[in-house]
């Protein structure tokens, strides 16, 4: 994308303001069928999904992780596209004002809010109602993780390893913070580029650390990359650095792009939705199909998170056993042995995918499950339903357990889930008492250190029935 046109009338300190958004480049040109599309709310709700990621992505730097806050602020808020001899223009009605100065809307922005479009229109025009892709099994998942990347121009072909995979939660201390932009800062002067879930908190500190290591190293072309999903997106929009985003059409596809195009995993401390992107790493790396796959896997923290990663890797061992140590190291309060166990790691990668002649830009060869790509609708009777029981293969109780974790995320945070606890009451979660007691411990430990949730006394969406 080259340049936006934005018209605006003058804005003096308002909370809401009008604004017409002109695109140039892959977008100038939309069919009438896709324009339709995107208007027509009573064909699937396409319209709703793009109004609803339109305003995530419009209200970055928001203060809430409560989706209905933002939707209910904004109620009033329409996007709509009108269509033009030349091409198309964005209507925006009572956009956030945030998202202007002086009467412009922010370049990063403006970057966004079209990637918003481009991938809403090219999930369900090209991987849903044509029919192109396959998705009932393993391998046509992929093929549409794949082809989504792709559109999105995310996939850089002929380069090598670099890529590493932040995780951590929005919820964090200032420490924690500050640590994640130490290590996002050896990365950076390393070369190596940044890719989080795009949100606040442990998702921008690293990117915003690495931008001053790669200044220093004068790499003017850093990759800051953002993936997410429209049920998450309003609880945790992009951060101004992200300079590639991307929207994955669900949960389970988002996370499969994270370890299919990063070359290394770096894990911040987090709550919930941490505890299920690591559940779900290891749901893949246990799995006897990747057995010889180098994938470099670091827990890190500040040396006051300590506790935190003793709780975590205590959990991990009483469920699925110590075999689960073989896939990550802890390494506390040290950046630059964070930074350079992912140059080491990456190493391997690349002599690895050079060998089995696999693309560096898209791990083909990593076996992923059918049980960790379908989605997972976390409602009362599918979350009661879990099988959390001992006997089995460790692989297979972590893609268990990181169900129950997406259905608490869910709960805490996505317009869905929280209705569903309010209409409902908290989800059930039942299984063996030895492995629910692990659970419950790690639950209640991130509700005292105020990891579910930004602001407010939390108020659980689960009872662990033991």
């Amino acid at each position: 994308m080259r340049h936006v046109e934005v018209s605006v009338p003058p804005v003096e300190e308002q909370d809401s303001i009008d604004a017409r958004v002109t695109p140039t480049g892959s977008l100038e040109n939309l069919s009438q069928q896709e324009v339709d599309r995107l208007l027509d709310s009573s064909r699937g709700g396409l319209y709703g999904l793009f109004r609803r990621c339109s305003l995530a992505v419009l209200n970055s730097g928001g203060e809430t992780d409560d989706a209905r806050v933002i939707f209910e602020r904004y109620h009033d808020f329409e996007i709509f596209i009108e269509r033009k001899a030349w091409g198309i223009k964005l209507d925006l009605r009572n956009a956030p004002a945030s998202a202007f100065v002086d009467g412009r809307m922010i370049r990063g922005i403006q970057e966004h809010l079209f990637a918003v479009l481009r991938d809403v229109l090219y999930i369900h025009g090209e991987v849903y109602e044509h029919g192109s892709v396959e998705l009932n099994d393993s391998a046509g998942i992929t093929n549409a993780v794949y082809r989504v990347l792709r559109n999105a121009g995310l996939l850089k072909p002929r380069v090598r390893p670099d890529l590493v995979v932040c995780w951590g939660g929005h919820s964090i201390s200032r420490e924690e913070y500050d640590y994640t932009k130490k290590v996002g800062y050896e990365l950076g002067l390393r070369g190596l580029n940044v890719c989080t879930g795009c949100g606040p908190g442990a998702m921008k500190g690293p990117m915003k650390g690495a931008t001053i290591g790669h200044s220093k190293q004068r790499i003017r072309d850093g990759r800051y990359v953002g993936l997410t999903e429209p049920g998450i997106v309003a609880a945790e929009p992009p951060n101004a650095i992200v300079n590639q985003l991307v929207i994955l059409p669900d949960i389970e596809k988002r996370l499969e792009a994270f370890v299919r195009t990063g070359h290394g995993i770096v894990v911040f401390p987090g709550g919930a939705g941490t505890a299920e992107e690591i559940l779900y790493l290891l749901g893949i790396l246990l799995d006897p199909q990747n057995v010889e796959q180098p994938f470099p896997v670091v827990f890190t923290g500040p040396a006051g998170s300590a506790d935190y990663f003793r709780q975590i890797d205590e959990f991990l061992v009483a469920t699925l056993g110590p075999v689960a140590r073989q896939c990550y190291r802890i390494v506390l309060d040290d950046p630059p042995e964070v930074a350079r166990e992912m140059l080491r790691g990456m190493d391997a990668v690349r002599e690895f995918r050079r060998r089995r002649s696999d693309a560096y830009n898209f791990n083909w060869l990593l076996g992923i499950p059918h049980e960790l790509q379908k989605p997972f609708e976390p409602t009362h009777a599918a979350m009661a339903s879990l099988e959390i029981r001992r006997g089995m293969e460790p692989h297979r109780l972590a893609a268990e357990l990181r169900r129950a974790f997406s259905g608490i995320v869910a709960g805490n945070v996505k317009e869905q889930g929280i209705r569903l606890i309010e209409e409902h009451g908290p989800f059930e979660i039942h299984g063996d008492p030895d492995l629910l007691r692990p659970l419950d411990a790690l639950l209640g430990a991130f509700a005292r250190q105020r990891r579910m949730k930004l602001a407010g006394d939390y108020q659980p969406c689960y009872r662990v029935v033991t």
